[in-house]
């Protein structure tokens, strides 16, 4: 039986977010859920995650897994509020604990702050399968991004993260901690070498005013639509045009609060003495 996948758009953050499953009443996963995040006041809500409890309930759902392509800087993740409603395990790429020394540098995180990616209940190596139920999937690691991006591929369909956007949005930046863009070069060319009616599904869109928000092409589509990797692109190239454009970009509104938050797992900081938690903002550092 193919996986039965039902997408959730985010329009404040560009994020999709999915709910994977066999068939109704039956096994599920969860990938990259959406927390609601006020910029101006520091209040967290569920408005977004709670379109996908609400779907697992109605679909009467077992939720196995909740799944991160990486520690997005754009949005922060609902994995810890979802998991304490619907259970299932959290998962991550196995490179995760780089990620988490470079930011714990950054915000100068609590001592204790462990960066082997103990946050999340597992982590995924290369070329690793599991199950959701009856159906099949396998991590593959795609960095480039950052080092420790995941796309994740069941049947014919796979999530691929930050790596490819729409084809005529193009690629992910690689001016993070750790991204490096012929690295992405390189993950990009590993899903293009699947077969061509293979289903990409994105993670994010930023569609432009001529088009509604898609997330759903194919290998065949991206390798001859892609704006930035299309066939005859080489590394090269690619490397020069996306280090150009890196440098033009300014840094994801929601980075700061989002990587604190992504790194344990969507759980929030430990609450200080008089119960409240918060976040740091190191100054004029990014």
């Amino acid at each position: 039986m193919p996986a039965q996948i039902e997408a959730f758009y985010d329009p404040s953050t560009g994020t999709i977010s999915y709910v994977i499953y066999e068939a109704r009443g039956g096994k599920a996963a969860l990938l990259d859920p959406v927390l609601d995040y006020d910029p101006k006041s520091g209040r967290t809500s569920h408005g977004n995650a709670q379109r996908l409890l609400d779907f697992v309930r109605a679909q009467a759902l077992q939720v196995e897994w909740i799944l991160e392509t990486h520690a997005h800087a754009d949005h922060l993740s609902a994995a810890a509020w979802l998991k304490q409603q619907l259970g299932g395990r959290t998962a991550i790429g196995a490179r995760i604990g780089q990620v988490q020394q470079v930011f714990k540098d950054l915000f100068h995180l609590e001592a204790d702050f462990a960066c082997d990616g103990r946050q999340f209940d597992h982590l995924f190596e290369d070329g690793e399968c599991f199950q959701i139920g009856s159906l099949t999937a396998r991590a593959l690691a795609v960095p480039g991004h950052t080092p420790a991006d995941l796309a994740y591929q069941i049947a014919d369909a796979v999530f691929v993260g930050d790596t490819l956007f729409m084809p005529d949005v193009g690629s992910a930046r690689c001016d993070f901690p750790g991204g490096n863009a012929a690295t992405l070069y390189r993950s990009v060319q590993r899903l293009l070498a699947l077969p061509s009616a293979t289903r990409l599904f994105m993670c994010h869109d930023y569609p432009p005013a001529s088009r509604a928000p898609a997330w759903q092409s194919t290998v065949a589509e991206q390798r001859a639509a892609n704006i930035h990797l299309h066939d005859g692109v080489d590394e090269a190239s690619f490397v020069a045009m996306r280090e150009a454009r890196d440098r033009g970009l300014g840094m994801p509104v929601l980075i700061l609060p989002a990587i604190q938050i992504n790194i344990r797992a969507g759980a929030l900081p430990p609450a200080d003495s008089n119960g409240v938690h918060y976040l740091r903002i190191p100054l004029n550092q990014l």
